[in-house]
């Protein structure tokens, strides 16, 4: 199981994970592991540094806990997991539509609010796979309204992001709603694939702030979040993974969850029947 477009995957793939549990399955997730050193498969586990195993697979296994692995090569990173957990009896592969050697038995597209974009894939746009693509699909996953290139016949079931309260990086027990934060000198930080869509759930909290976007699965330094000062910051928990021990003021992480139709597992799990059929 796969995606296509957007930072959505991970959110995507821990509640598919969940909602897989609930009907009995026992699932594990296989990611390629960005910005970590995973030339060779390695287990991801919740102690483990992002520098080694990627930001998102980190967030993946704190949030799913299931069985995560990571690695370049997909297949093999499928095959270790497997060896390790022969209780596995389902894969998702976080962002991997297009890594034609693994083999599938369903493909899900995620969009979020851009769409197709100028209908380029990356670098120049924010497709991963030509639009001509999801002719091959089983669904499509939109957070926002639908783009209207989509194949008009591709089953399509809407997702909504749910913020939580906030957290404070250094105390995870701490919690914090927006209306504490209201009135305050506030600097927002992200850097995930469309910044701009964090920045709009903060507004859509009533937070008024000063945003500061960073590239996808940047590494932070010290120096990059030097600008809060004395001011409280507010991040991505994708983000939080990487900045433990780098802030120095007040600093809060805003989690968010995925809400995705029931009937998208049931399609799944129809697909899955299918195939297993034949």
């Amino acid at each position: 199981m796969t995606q296509f477009s957007s930072d959505l995957h991970d959110l995507t793939v821990t509640q598919l994970a969940a909602q897989l549990r609930e009907r009995g399955w026992r699932p594990g997730i296989v990611s390629r592991g960005y910005g970590g050193d995973t030339a060779l498969p390695r287990p991801v586990k919740p102690a483990s540094l992002p520098a080694e195993v990627g930001d998102e697979p980190l967030l993946l296994c704190r949030r799913s806990g299931v069985p995560v692995w990571v690695g370049r090569d997909r297949v093999a990173a499928g095959r270790a997991l497997l060896a390790a957990h022969p209780e596995v009896d389902i894969v998702l592969c976080d962002d991997g539509l297009q890594h034609y050697r693994l083999a599938r038995d369903v493909e899900l597209a995620v969009f979020d609010g851009r769409g197709a974009g100028n209908g380029w894939r990356l670098p120049a746009g924010p497709l991963r796979e030509p639009l001509e693509r999801l002719r091959e699909v089983d669904a499509v996953v939109c957070n926002g309204a639908p783009d209207g290139r989509l194949p008009a016949d591709l089953p399509r079931f809407a997702m909504r992001l749910q913020p939580g309260p906030f957290y404070s990086l250094a105390d995870p027990q701490r919690r914090a709603g927006a209306g504490e934060l209201q009135g305050r000198r506030l600097h927002a930080l992200a850097g995930i694939g469309d910044p701009e869509r964090f920045f709009r759930t903060l507004e859509g909290l009533g937070l008024a702030f000063t945003r500061h976007p960073f590239p996808d699965h940047h590494a932070y330094s010290a120096a990059d979040l030097a600008f809060a000062g004395d001011d409280v910051l507010l991040m991505t928990e994708k983000d939080a993974v990487k900045c433990r021990g780098l802030t120095v003021g007040e600093t809060w992480v805003l989690p968010v969850d995925a809400e995705l139709s029931p009937a998208l597992i049931d399609l799944v799990l129809e697909k899955l029947r299918g195939r297993q059929a034949a």
